[in-house]
């Protein structure tokens, strides 16, 4: 897997494509972010190998549009593990999902940052 954490292609892409709105999708992205992993949590809990796969689909998708590269593959292998029914993988899959986001946050928050006015 790679380690890149963000694609700056696809950052600048979006911002060629959003342009005053840029800063306001980063600050989405994080938000829904945010939600999202908290749905991985309760399917976790719930034992909801359905629900996680979709939760983590849904979660890889946002990353791959937003260029957050190793966040969205480790995404794809809950979502595998999802699909398996391998439930015994996601707290492990999670916490790392977990970590990346946290960096992925501070650089989007970076990012943000070049746009204060």
């Amino acid at each position: 897997m790679s380690d890149i954490h963000l694609d700056d292609a696809v950052l600048a892409a979006l911002q060629d494509v959003m342009e005053d709105e840029y800063p306001i999708l980063l600050d989405t992205f994080v938000a829904d972010s945010e939600e999202r992993l908290r749905l991985l949590h309760q399917a976790r809990a719930e034992g909801d190998a359905q629900g996680l796969r979709l939760a983590a689909h849904s979660f890889k998708g946002s990353c791959s549009n937003m260029g957050a590269v190793l966040l969205a593959g480790l995404c794809k292998e809950l979502e595998d593990a999802g699909r398996r029914e391998a439930l015994e993988l996601a707290p492990a899959l999670i916490e790392q999902i977990e970590r990346e986001f946290a960096i992925v946050r501070i650089l989007f928050k970076s990012e943000r940052q070049r746009y204060r006015v």
